[in-house]
Parts: structure tokens; sequence; C-alpha cells
């Protein structure tokens, strides 16, 4: 015999099963889930539109992103930039803030890379590399950091200005990789001169991919704990909630948003390091591949937790990674897959509006008080 709702509700108020807390834990991972999920069904449903296999297509995506041991591979090496993309959407988001142009810290940053190891290859491998790191997170971090000054200091609109600073930023890097830094011996594909081999990022034992990935998994679990288990993380959500009830109880609103958002952009400028390091070997304009606009959609999926960014990151490293197979098998352009991610994008930003209004768990809350 079923129980009924009100039953249950009763049930799980004596034991105790099911707090309030519970609920919304349950309530935040079934209506990220239920989107993906919800994207996944509209793209099929275009697909067969299309005349296409809808089974045919996600069975090209498992087993290209997560099929063999090559797929994760291919999968994980995508996901190490994905990672420290979507954390510069995150991390300011726990503020309120919506920065949509990490790709042009990304650039930025593996510009700074490529220009540091063209200046100064005589360095020790060690040093380079940590100039690297701390050349190409520093310039990300003032040009997304610009952004939440922007946003305190004269009030202009976070999202409008990062994107816009991204086109700037992607054109100064084209800019200066044909130009003053470009390396004489690449002619049909600018860049700058080559780094070093000692220089190069490499592999992590037994798994085949670059270090980038470790970096990347733990910039995410740093984020989680700056967030969730500090005082400074505390204020940054106290903040996000209600910035006038922040600013009369003493919160330094301003700071916040300007470093969160500076962290945010070091953590992107990281990535396009990597990318120079331990993929392209020098900056050229590959740099520009949208790992900043994917990462948007990741920080959304994720809820802005830095965790949740994890498993978010490898799951669209490995739709991503399918592209080719599903252009060669399907007769698809290689832009599918972003149909499906701005499907999936929509339903994400839908399943917002269901926020608290999920019958089952609002009534097993309401049996408990």
């Amino acid at each position: 015999m079923s129980l009924q709702v009100d039953q249950v509700a009763s049930l799980y108020g004596r034991t105790g099963f099911l707090t309030e807390a519970g609920a919304r834990r349950i309530e935040a991972a079934l209506l990220p889930l239920a989107a993906v999920l919800a994207g996944m069904v509209a793209f099929a449903v275009f697909l067969a539109l299309l005349g296409k296999s809808p089974a045919e297509f996600y069975g090209l995506v498992l087993k290209a992103g997560f099929g063999t041991a090559f797929s994760w591979t291919n999968t994980l090496t995508r996901a190490a930039p994905l990672l420290l993309a979507a954390l510069c959407v995150a991390l300011p988001a726990r503020l309120g803030l919506v920065i949509i142009g990490g790709e042009g810290a990304i650039v930025l940053g593996g510009l700074a890379a490529g220009v540091v190891a063209m200046l100064m290859p005589g360095l020790p491998a060690v040093i380079g590399i940590a100039l690297m790191a701390v050349s190409g997170m520093t310039i990300g971090a003032l040009w997304i950091g610009t952004v939440g000054a922007l946003r305190y200091l004269r009030g202009v609109n976070e999202t409008i200005s990062s994107l816009l600073m991204a086109y700037i930023a992607i054109a100064l890097m084209n800019h200066l990789i044909e130009g003053p830094f470009r390396d004489p011996a690449s002619l049909n594909k600018p860049s700058t001169a080559p780094l070093p081999d000692a220089w190069r990022i490499g592999e992590m034992p037994g798994i085949g991919v670059h270090w980038g990935l470790a970096f990347g998994i733990l910039a995410c679990i740093l984020a989680w704990i700056l967030i969730e288990r500090t005082t400074i993380g505390f204020a940054a959500r106290i903040v996000g909630g209600n910035v006038r009830a922040a600013e009369i109880q003493g919160l330094p609103a301003g700071t916040l948003a300007i470093g969160f958002t500076a962290l945010g952009g070091a953590f992107a400028g990281l990535a396009g390091m990597i990318e120079v390091a331990a993929i392209h070997g020098s900056a050229n304009a590959s740099l520009a591949a949208g790992y900043g606009y994917t990462g948007i959609l990741i920080a959304f999926l994720a809820r802005h937790n830095g965790l949740a960014v994890i498993p978010a990151a490898i799951l669209f490293a490995g739709i991503e990674a399918s592209s080719g197979l599903i252009q060669r098998r399907m007769d698809l352009p290689d832009a599918a897959v972003l149909v499906l991610e701005g499907m999936v994008f929509i339903a994400i930003l839908l399943s917002d509006t269901l926020q608290g209004r999920i019958r089952f768990l609002a009534l097993l809350e309401r049996r408990q008080k």
C-alpha cells in the first residue's frame, strides 16, 4: 500500500530525516539535473525535425566523450580550462555579479605567459613556469577586477562591461601576436615564440592528462572552502543576498566585489597560461576557443558551487569532445553541440523560476513545522 504525500511528510517530520536544509539541498540537486534532461529532450526534438536520429547523436556523445580510455583523456584535458573558466563566473555570482567576459582574461593570461617565455627564456624551468602562472593570473585579475571596480565605483553594468572587455581583449591579443610579439618563424599562424621544452607542463602519471586538471580541481575545492567555510565567504554571501543590508552592517561590499571579480579573473588567466604551457606551446589565436563562454553554462548548472563545478565541467567537456565524431558520422555541423549547450542553458535559466516551488518538498517542509 503506497503512502500518501501527507503520510510521507508526517513520517519524515517524526523521524527528522528531512530537514528544511535537507529539502533545499535535494531541490538544488534536482533542478539542475532536470534542466539538463529537459534541454537534451528539446534538442532531441530538434534533431528529429531535421531528420536525424537523437539516439545516434547521444550514443556518439557517450562514445566519444566517455566510452574509452582515450575518450576520457580527451574529455579531462578539455575540462581543465573549463574548471577555471567556470570559477570566473561562479565566484562573483555569489555577490550577485554576473560576469560573462572570462574569455578575455583567458586569452590575455595566455598571452602574458607567452610573452614572459619569449622575453626571459633563460630562466630555470621552475622559476619560468611560476612566473608565467603569476603573470597570467595577474593580468586576468586586473582585467576582470576592473569590471568589479567599474560596477562599484561608477555603477557600470558588469554583464555588459565584461562582455565588451572580452572582445577588446581578443582584439588586443590578435594585434600583439601579429605585431610586436610575433615570432618571425610563425608564417601561416602568427604566434609568440615557442616555449622552451623545460617550461612545458607535463602529464600526470598514469592518466595521460596534463597537470592543469589537478590545478583546476584544486582551485574549485579552494573556492568552495573560501565561500562556504570562511568569514570572507560568509560576508560575500550576505552581500549577494542584500547589498544595502550588508553595507548597513558595515560589510565592505565594494572591496568584496572587486576582490572576488579579481580572484575569478585570476583563475581565468591561469586557464590561459595552462593552455599555452600544456597544449599550444605558444600564445596564438587558438586561445580564443570559447572556454570562457562554456564556463558560464557550467557555473550556472553548478549553481555557483565550487565542488559542483567539477562534475559539470567534465560533463560539458565530454559533450564538446564529441563534436568531431558527430560531424563525421551524422553530417552535422561542428556547432551542433553548441546548439545543445544553448538549449540546456535556457532550460537552466527557466528552472530558476521553480526555485522553492516544488510542491512535494514544500509540503514536507510545512508538515515539519
